[in-house]
């Protein structure tokens, strides 16, 4: 690879060859500020239409000011990032851009989180000299997502989520000049489209053009109704990811203090979508174990392979992009849903509580999960399964709402009979984490024998596409793993083509799995983040006494009380679904 000499702000450096400027000031801890650039290096995904232009550097013997984000560093270049040029054209270029930006910053949803309002701060702007024309746009409300195109500032971000790294194809830029705006095609509403609501969109937006839907609102109503009985189930990916909210370092874990939070909010019972994911592998695990071995006994017509069906961005995502596979994934529900569904009926007989005076919220990592909530599907008489379902960011935003001292709180536990987990429900919330779950159960149960290690390192990394071979005692079963709806579509095809050689597929639509979801807090494309969240869910998983779903013990007394056996009528009507053609 040939390398290169320059210079940036008097120090000298050697890179390579077709660096840009803003790669090579970031090799020696130059911080360029920038709005419109992203840059997934995992993915090798760049997001650089330098139109923003608040990057621009001043380089020696050029007339103009360059974009550091698409201009190549060439030999023996000199740049000055920060000099009095630079900097002014910088404010100026912001001040323009917040000319034609709604001024609502101490009502906005991003605000705090707003890398507009940020860059302003940094650059001491304290007034704006210029009047812009602002655009009015008609607010789109879907049930996961909000589009407020007033706040837009063209990055185009959301386009590079959308169609590069995800490849659903919804948001793309119409019109020209003033009239231009990142829209669904015609200018429809999201919900009318084949958006999947995975939320990347809005993780990677710098202002708050891209929001989730706020129900915070209405589950404070729940918690002050004294005829209600509202219960809060937490998604593993969480506690790997809120104390960030709090000042916390990344990949702290933080269980026992979530729980104590929630139950100072007022939630009657705090139990754990970890619960429900064990739940999930009884049901999951045995329908691939009965599709394995028909095929094994020569049914021709059985669907293989099985494909996990825990992500509802991702099971939108077939329903539009290939309906005629919608006969393949697995139908159990997602672990949210198993849970909304036992909760009220299970559990609410137990305590008895009527149906509708039941509350079931969960706390996901998810914007996803909003919709999947909302799916008739998954409700009884116009009565949901899962009444709300927050991000964790909203339950941060709670948390500071009632005052409570997060950092401060001690360690609790959940509630029984839902909160009891194993480490394989805690790495449901990690890429491979539910299919080596699957494994962890699915072996034990077809060969009669225990493991002999439960830590599958080659289902575990962050590669978007991955595959091994485990041996189930002389069974040979591959596996498949993709994160990124991106990656998911390459093994779509695959299997659409009549190529694929796999026997089960694990697959999440967003960076990382749950880790990396699109309510999660802001990672703006680190990835060394979403290692740490990571991390801490593998560690929790092998903290745990038992780690073996079939093995928990709230578990099978749901079995031997309530459901009978896994795929029972009961199980199936409970905590199965189907799936639809939308294209």
């Amino acid at each position: 690879m040939e390398m290169i000499n320059l210079t940036i702000d008097n120090k000298s450096i050697v890179v390579k060859k077709g660096t840009t400027i803003l790669e090579a000031a970031a090799s020696i801890g130059v911080d360029i500020p920038t709005l419109c650039h992203m840059h997934l290096h995992d993915m090798n995904i760049e997001n650089k239409p330098g139109g923003c232009r608040v990057c621009v550097v001043e380089v020696k013997g050029r007339r103009n000011l360059a974009p550091a984000c698409c201009t190549e560093a060439t030999e023996g270049m000199e740049i000055s990032s920060h000099s009095i040029r630079a900097i002014n054209a910088r404010r100026t270029i912001v001040e323009l851009i917040l000319s034609d930006h709604p001024s609502d910053c101490l009502v906005c949803a991003k605000s705090g989180n707003c890398e507009l309002q940020d860059l302003a701060h940094h650059l001491g702007i304290r007034e704006i000299h210029y009047q812009g024309e602002q655009s009015h746009y008609r607010e789109d409300t879907s049930p996961a997502i909000i589009r407020e195109m007033d706040k837009c500032i063209l990055c185009r971000r959301c386009e590079t989520m959308c169609n590069e790294v995800q490849t659903v194809g919804v948001l793309s830029t119409i019109n020209r000049g003033f009239e231009a705006v990142v829209s669904p095609a015609f200018e429809m509403n999201l919900d009318h489209s084949s958006c999947t609501y995975c939320g990347q969109c809005v993780a990677v937006c710098p202002t708050g053009a891209l929001t989730e839907v706020d129900q915070t609102g209405a589950v404070i109503r729940a918690l002050s109704d004294p005829e209600k009985t509202v219960v809060v189930q937490t998604a593993p990916a969480v506690r790997a990811a809120l104390g960030e909210e709090f000042g916390l370092p990344a990949g702290t874990l933080v269980t026992g203090k979530m729980a104590a939070a929630l139950r100072r909010l007022g939630f009657n019972y705090v139990f754990d979508t970890d619960f429900a994911a064990d739940l999930t592998i009884m049901e999951e695990g045995t329908e691939l174990l009965e599709r394995l071995n028909k095929y094994l006994a020569g049914d021709q017509n059985v669907k293989l392979p099985i494909l996990t069906s825990c992500c509802p961005a991702w099971v939108k995502f077939f329903e539009h992009h290939f309906p005629e596979l919608k006969d393949i994934p697995s139908t159990a529900r997602s672990p949210q849903q198993m849970f909304g569904s036992i909760a009220k009926t299970y559990f609410a007989d137990k305590m008895q509580v009527k149906r509708e005076n039941l509350v079931v919220v969960s706390i996901m990592p998810c914007v996803a999960k909003k919709y999947e909530s909302s799916r008739e599907e998954f409700s009884v008489d116009g009565n949901p399964d899962v009444d709300y379902a927050l991000t964790t960011r909203e339950l941060a935003q709670l948390i500071n709402l009632a005052n409570i001292d997060f950092k401060s709180l001690p360690d609790e536990e959940f509630d029984q009979p839902l909160g009891e987990s194993t480490g394989a429900g805690v790495i449901f919330g990690t890429t491979g984490g539910v299919i080596e779950a699957a494994v962890r159960t699915a072996y034990e149960v077809q060969t009669g024998k225990s493991l002999d290690r439960l830590d599958f390192e080659e289902l575990r990394g962050m590669e978007g596409l991955r595959k091994a071979t485990i041996d189930f005692d002389g069974l040979p079963i591959n596996i498949g793993i993709a994160h990124g709806l991106g990656n998911a579509r390459k093994l779509l095809e695959e299997i659409k083509n009549g190529k694929s050689e796999f026997h089960a597929i694990e697959i999440m639509s967003c960076p990382g799995g749950c880790i990396g979801g699109g309510g999660q807090p802001y990672h703006h494309g680190n990835v060394e983040i979403l290692k740490k969240r990571q991390k801490a869910l593998y560690a929790e998983d092998q903290s745990k006494t038992i780690r073996k779903s079939h093995e928990n013990p709230y578990i099978k007394k749901l079995y031997e009380e309530f459901l009978g056996e896994p795929l029972s009528d009961k199980a199936h009507h409970l905590l199965h679904t189907e799936y639809f053609d939308r294209s």
